[in-house]
């Protein structure tokens, strides 16, 4: 009603991990080609690296996705890896409990 457009990012779930949403990065084109035909601004892709495995070979690949893709933004790093994804050129951290502190509820 506004003619507002939400800028949105891809999620890439590379090691297919069932607790996480996001496609495999085979289909980010795909995907990247559907949300154009409904002209939704895709502005970049993310992602949440295993926590079992180094971030950085995940923020390199997604780094190159997005690159080949032409998208303007990225999306990875949480408190815990943050400094690598920067690294990685991500201008957009989550980084809540290095701020507010560990979380009180674990999941």
């Amino acid at each position: 009603k506004i003619n507002r457009k939400i800028k949105i990012f891809l999620q890439v779930n590379f090691d297919n991990e069932s607790q996480k949403s996001g496609i495999d990065k085979d289909f980010v084109n795909d995907l990247l080609d559907v949300c154009l035909k409904f002209k939704l601004e895709v502005v970049g892709l993310m992602c949440l690296p295993p926590i079992d495995k180094p971030a950085a070979p995940f923020f390199s690949t997604l780094k190159d996705i997005n690159d080949e893709l032409k998208l303007t933004s990225l999306s990875m790093g949480m408190s815990n890896d943050y400094l690598e994804a920067v690294k990685f050129r991500s201008d957009f951290l989550r980084i809540g409990s290095k701020i507010f502190g560990p979380r009180l509820i674990k999941y």
